[in-house]
């Protein structure tokens, strides 16, 4: 079993991950993600979505919403977060490498970190093209991840969260591969037990990513350092990068 299909992890660090506040900023991280888009409404397909913060902020926009995901826990909280809005978003338990529906959607998003998952570069590869399939010509893809970059410049050996109901939540983060992949054990302490878990993800450079979607067929791609529209420079917070699906 890969990390990311123990259903364990994600209820049990749930309320640490996506905390009120997390929710509370998307609808503005939305109105980000569609102006970097340039895109005003259509099929939107929102990729690896999660418990639906962004998925449902986009449908209350008007967009007809897809939302992805693997694990039937997000997905449960999804479509309540959903149902509580008033809105209707199509929610599919799929695996990003398998999910595809060609010339499907205008606008794709990935937002979170929540691509690079797997071992095999392929596999994000693969994603990538997945996604290159699925949208219509004009169509654009954004994709927010931390870079390589980043993390090299803020390495910190172990973090230490504590929460407002008494957990502790202790991260100890290795790079591997050469720097190509970060594996992270989270070790949650909470009611006087702890409990821990395994979190992976590949690091990608700035021009790491841009290689590999243009590997993937898309022909205009630029990077920002966050959702605004910053420059992608040293002062980066985060590695935004859309990508656009032109006519061949």
């Amino acid at each position: 079993m890969e990390w990311f299909e123990d259903e364990e992890f994600w209820r049990e660090l749930y309320p640490y991950m996506f905390p009120a506040e997390r929710f509370q900023m998307a609808a503005e991280q939305v109105d980000q993600v569609l102006a970097l888009g340039g895109i005003s409404g259509g099929k939107l397909l929102d990729l690896c979505c999660g418990p639906g913060r962004h998925a449902v902020e986009f449908a209350k926009h008007g967009w007809e919403v897809t939302g992805v995901d693997a694990s039937p826990f997000l997905l449960d909280r999804a479509s309540e977060r959903a149902e509580e809005a008033g809105v209707s978003v199509q929610w599919v338990k799929d695996d990003m490498r398998r999910f595809r529906r060609p010339s499907s959607f205008d606008l794709v998003c990935s937002l979170f970190t929540s691509f690079g998952y797997f071992s095999e570069e392929d596999d994000d590869l693969q994603v990538l093209r997945n996604v290159h399939e699925s949208l219509r010509d004009g169509g654009a893809f954004v994709i927010d991840v931390i870079s390589k970059e980043r993390v090299a410049r803020n390495w910190q050996n172990s973090l230490v969260a504590e929460f407002p109901d008494g957990a502790l939540l202790l991260q100890l983060p290795k790079v591997q591969d050469g720097w190509s992949r970060l594996e992270n054990d989270w070790i949650l302490v909470k009611g006087g037990r702890s409990r821990s878990f395994r979190f992976e993800h590949n690091l990608y450079s700035g021009r790491e990513l841009k290689d590999r979607l243009v590997a993937s067929g898309f022909k205009d791609v630029k990077l920002y350092g966050d959702l605004k529209g910053s420059p992608y420079g040293l002062d980066a917070q985060r590695l935004v990068v859309v990508a656009r699906k032109r006519a061949a």
